[in-house]
C-alpha cells in the first residue's frame, strides 16, 4: 500500500442494548413499542461504539449475541423477585416477565462467552441475580432514607467510594457521583460477584464478575453523565479488543442504503 492509498477504517464494535416493551404513543398510534430511552443510543455512539437495539424475544440470545462484541443490559422496573426465591414487597413493580426471561438469557450467555458487559441500575441487579444473589427488595426499610430514588422528575446525584484495583476505579478513579434513581439494591453477592463501589450508607453502587474480561454493573445512571461515558468508552474498547480484525464484508457488518 502506497503512502498516498487511504486506510480503510476499522468498523465500529456493535454493542447490543436491551429494550422493552411498553404502550407509546407516537403519531396517531397507540400500541406495544420495544422502547429505550436514546441516552443509552447516544453513549455508546459517543464512545465509538454502533448501538444495536434488542427487544424482548421468547427464545434466540445466543443467536443475537453472535452478532454484537458487547452488551449492555439496560435500567427499568424491579427484577421479578420469585427469581430468585422471594415473595412481592407491596412496593415491588409488578413482574415484566418476559423481559425478565430475555434479559437473563442475554445476562447468561454473555457471561459463558465472556462477553464485555455493562450492566445498568436494573441491569446490575439482574447481573446479581443471574449469578444467585438477592436484592433487597425496598431499600428504605435497609438504609432508613430514600435518598437513592428519583425526586421531582430528577435523579439523585450520589458519592460513591469505589474499591482500590478494581475495574471500576481503573476508570474513574476512587470515587465518583453517579445519577441514582432505584429503591431496590444488593442483598446477597451472587456467586464470582465482587462489590466494588458502595454509597456512603454503605449500599453497593457497583459490582464486577471475578476473572471475567469485563463484566461490570452499577447502580447509578452513566449515560445521563458526560463524565460516566468513560464507562462506555472502557466497554467499546473491550468490545474491539475482543473481536478482533473483522472485515468490513462480514454479514454481520453489511450495510444497506436504507
Amino acid at each position: 500500500m502506497s503512502a498516498s492509498e487511504p486506510v480503510a477504517a476499522s468498523p465500529r464494535p456493535l454493542i447490543g442494548l436491551s429494550t422493552y416493551v411498553e404502550d407509546a404513543r407516537h403519531g396517531a398510534w397507540d400500541e406495544l413499542c420495544a422502547l429505550l430511552p436514546y441516552s443509552y443510543v447516544r453513549a455508546v455512539a459517543e464512545a465509538g461504539g454502533c448501538p444495536v437495539l434488542l427487544p424482548p424475544s421468547p427464545s434466540g440470545a445466543p443467536e443475537v449475541l453472535e452478532a454484537v462484541d458487547g452488551l449492555v443490559l439496560t435500567g427499568g422496573p424491579d427484577v421479578d423477585p420469585r427469581l430468585y426465591g422471594s415473595s412481592p414487597h407491596s412496593e415491588t413493580d409488578s413482574p415484566r416477565q418476559g423481559r425478565d426471561a430475555w434479559e437473563m438469557a442475554l445476562c447468561s450467555t454473555a457471561l459463558q462467552r465472556d462477553l464485555p458487559l455493562l450492566a445498568i441500575c436494573r441491569g446490575l441487579q439482574l447481573l446479581n441475580v443471574s449469578l444467585g444473589g438477592t436484592l433487597h427488595q425496598h431499600l428504605p426499610e435497609v438504609v432508613g432514607h430514600d435518598a437513592h430514588r428519583e425526586t421531582l422528575g430528577h435523579t439523585r446525584p450520589n458519592h460513591v467510594v469505589l474499591a482500590p484495583g478494581s475495574t471500576v476505579a481503573a476508570i474513574l478513579g476512587p470515587e465518583t457521583e453517579g445519577r441514582c434513581h432505584h429503591h431496590q439494591g444488593i442483598d446477597r453477592l451472587g456467586e464470582v460477584v465482587r462489590a466494588v463501589g458502595f454509597a456512603d450508607d454503605g449500599s453497593v453502587e457497583a459490582i464486577e464478575v471475578v476473572d471475567a474480561g469485563f463484566a461490570v454493573g452499577v447502580q447509578w445512571h452513566p449515560e445521563e453523565e458526560s463524565r460516566d461515558g468513560r464507562l462506555f468508552v472502557a466497554l467499546v474498547e473491550a468490545a474491539r479488543r475482543r473481536a478482533g480484525p473483522r472485515s468490513a464484508s462480514s454479514p454481520v457488518r453489511a450495510t444497506s442504503g436504507r
